[in-house]
């Protein structure tokens, strides 16, 4: 599966972005999806997952509220809808597959393939 992430840009605080995911493969509907993120000096961490189907979402408490997962596996692609962005919500953000839950990709080792990042920038 090859992942392809974008949608990243410079936002004010307050504002909004929607990243998108497109992979290829007609095994698409086989993993679940996930997003991470990475700040500069930092270690890459969990954001939010969505099960196979999406029936089943899990996110970090720092964007619970705020950011909302979804997938839509006809079109292979899941999406990242980011709202009330802070500037602690800048960094690098990537795509992921594997899992077999939305709750087990909360552990990169549940982690098959990983997409190129994007770059999210938000301003105060």
């Amino acid at each position: 599966v090859q992942l392809q992430a974008s949608g990243g840009g410079l936002v004010q605080a307050g504002g909004s972005l929607r990243l998108s995911c497109a992979a290829s493969g007609r095994t698409f509907s086989s993993y679940a999806m996930g997003w991470f993120r990475q700040a500069p000096g930092k270690e890459r961490e969990f954001v939010a997952a969505i099960s196979r189907r999406g029936g089943s979402t899990y996110y970090a408490d720092s964007v619970k509220g705020r950011f909302t997962i979804s997938r839509d596996n006809a079109k292979n692609t899941v999406y990242l809808q980011m709202n009330s962005l802070k500037p602690e919500d800048t960094a690098v953000y990537y795509c992921a597959a594997g899992g077999s839950t939305a709750q087990a990709m909360g552990d990169m080792r549940a982690i098959d393939y990983w997409g190129q990042g994007t770059q999210v920038t938000v301003s105060s």
